[in-house]
């Protein structure tokens, strides 16, 4: 996907672009402290580098990090980044409508690069998969613009932290910048009552069960929020009485 000439050409390039901008700033400082994090928990520079290019997730790496430190079982530690990240099967679901004509490689270097906020601003700008190839052609090109600037916004204050740990102390606690952020865009799709119940639903039940080890109370906070909003969207129809 993002190795096309022709979408970085495209008009809607820069409009992924400045799409993403006001959402850097979050971005950029949650990746500081996940690379502040990853230096102090004892991984080598070379495992923090290959940690941060291959993994690409904060979310995951912060919540496999005190794990990789503790010496878990390593099915624990990828069951624990499964449980984080599943959002994105619901994600990858929605986004089968925009991708599903391109290639299985473009359609996994488009996953790899594709986040939460990424995955927003799309949905958000255009609500629908294109019919036609020109209107596809403009969806990637403005997915490819705002997962790029997601992209440096993201990895070089990693990369910086990982090199300046013992200059930015973590107690600064700038990661949550980036949780205001996700609040923020995520938010912002809250367009229609059934979003709105999913997003209650979901945050209630995660609170609830926060005890739950694994972070297993986001896949419970997950399934519930589906399931109400399935049985409100389809809700059972009474039977109809048969005349005799």
């Amino acid at each position: 996907m993002f190795w096309d000439p022709a979408l970085y050409r495209h008009p809607q390039f820069l409009g992924g672009l400045r799409d993403m901008l006001p959402q850097t700033p979050g971005t950029a400082a949650w990746g500081l402290m996940t690379g502040v994090a990853m230096a102090k928990s004892g991984l080598s520079l070379v495992e923090s580098l290959a940690m941060a290019l291959l993994v690409f997730a904060g979310s995951s790496q912060l919540a496999s990090l005190p794990l990789l430190v503790a010496g878990a079982p390593m099915w624990v530690i990828l069951a624990t980044g499964f449980c984080v990240n599943l959002r994105f099967v619901v994600f990858s679901l929605h986004l089968r409508s925009y991708l599903v004509h391109l290639p299985l490689v473009r359609r996994l270097v488009t996953g790899y690069l594709t986040t939460d906020m990424s995955y927003a601003i799309l949905t958000r700008r255009f609500p629908t998969a294109a019919p036609d190839e020109a209107g596809r052609q403009g969806q990637l090109a403005h997915l490819a613009g705002s997962c790029l600037a997601n992209w440096l916004a993201w990895m070089v204050p990693s990369v910086a932290g990982i090199a300046l740990a013992n200059v930015v102390p973590a107690r600064w606690g700038l990661g949550f910048a980036g949780i205001l952020c996700l609040l923020g865009i995520m938010s912002t799709l809250a367009t229609t009552r059934l979003r709105m119940v999913a997003a209650a639903v979901a945050g209630a039940v995660a609170v609830a069960a926060y005890g739950l080890p694994l972070k297993l109370n986001i896949v419970l906070a997950i399934g519930v929020a589906v399931l109400a909003c399935l049985a409100l969207e389809n809700p059972p129809r009474r039977a109809e009485k048969v005349s005799s």
